[in-house]
């Protein structure tokens, strides 16, 4: 006969939270994607999406929260349980926010747990086919003999591609005039159309227009050339040093994630993304597979926070 005692722990132990790796996950995952369906953001929570639907035996269910800079999707996470069945694909525009909007609904380091890094895209800087300048010296040359003159689009005040202008500007030693959009595709149809002179694009969203001639790629923001674009030449080639700067994409929880579910989400998120399959099809966006596991990721977040305020406050930079 049971007692008091042993029936007490097996009520107790039916109704407890989740306490271990091995429970997780007990129900469909919520994966927040802060924008419109069809960018690289969405793509890769689908991808790495059914590989962990596929592994776990759970769905991992897209949903996309579009607004206020991606800020919309990031406050749903940050006040979601911290049970593992709501997660975010954050990027770059989550460490930045913080610094160019007066009000941001989250704090990027006390309000979310990092799980892992899965990829990266660098920005390349384009012109218009006719544009003068071949190269980036050509364009360096142009800026500062005629400072100011030169204009340089962005997808809006904030956005990764005006941060990146400006880091350029301050490295370069140049004066650029910011022309900013609604979006990343009215910018590069103004760039490709000559209305405005340069801009710092997503390598997804310019690639086509460079390889049919309707723009010219004068860098690319990495250290060393990348191999799905190895034509392109490094912004340090052309002159710059020191320069290095890519939209990142990682997994992101609630705080207060147990550490059980966090190593177990890190270790099949990183194994899905390093899948053959995986890495070609993030190729094929003008991604790389870059993996950081919860302990390097969190610094690497501190990192690029600091990174970037300093770059929006050197530049004063403010929402519109």
């Amino acid at each position: 006969m049971r007692t008091l005692a042993n029936v007490l722990y097996l009520v107790l132990a039916m109704t407890s939270p989740m306490t271990s790796a091995q429970e997780y996950p007990q129900r469909p995952v919520r994966t927040i994607v802060a924008y419109p369906p069809g960018g690289s953001t969405d793509i890769i929570a689908r991808i790495v999406g059914q590989k962990l639907t596929d592994r776990l035996g759970q769905t991992f269910i897209v949903d996309n929260r579009a607004g206020a800079a991606g800020m919309i999707g990031a406050e749903l996470v940050a006040r979601a349980t911290p049970d593992g069945h709501t997660l975010m694909v954050a990027d770059s525009p989550f460490v930045v926010n913080p610094s160019v909007f007066a009000k941001v609904p989250y704090d990027p380091i006390r309000d979310f747990t990092p799980i892992v890094l899965v990829g990266s895209s660098p920005l390349i800087l384009v012109v218009p086919a006719a544009s003068p300048s071949q190269n980036l010296a050509d364009f360096i040359r142009l800026a500062k003999a005629q400072a100011g003159k030169i204009t340089i689009a962005s997808a809006g005040t904030g956005a990764s591609s005006h941060v990146v202008a400006e880091l350029f500007k301050m490295r370069a030693g140049v004066n650029l005039t910011h022309v900013p959009y609604k979006g990343l595709g009215p910018a590069l149809a103004e760039v490709t159309g000559g209305q405005v002179d340069s801009l710092f694009s997503s390598i997804p969203a310019a690639l086509q227009l460079v390889r049919t001639g309707k723009l010219r790629a004068l860098g690319i923001c990495t250290r060393n050339r990348m191999a799905a674009v190895s034509e392109i030449p490094t912004i340090e080639e052309g002159g710059v040093a020191d320069f290095d700067a890519f939209i990142w994409y990682g997994y992101q929880g609630p705080a207060g994630l147990p550490k059980s579910v966090v190593d177990k989400l890190s270790r099949e998120i990183a194994r899905a993304a390093e899948l053959p399959d995986v890495k070609e099809r993030f190729g094929g966006m003008g991604l790389e597979t870059m993996i950081l596991m919860p302990d390097a990721f969190r610094p690497f977040i501190a990192k690029e926070l600091k990174k970037w305020g300093d770059v929006v406050k050197a530049a004063n930079i403010k929402a519109d």
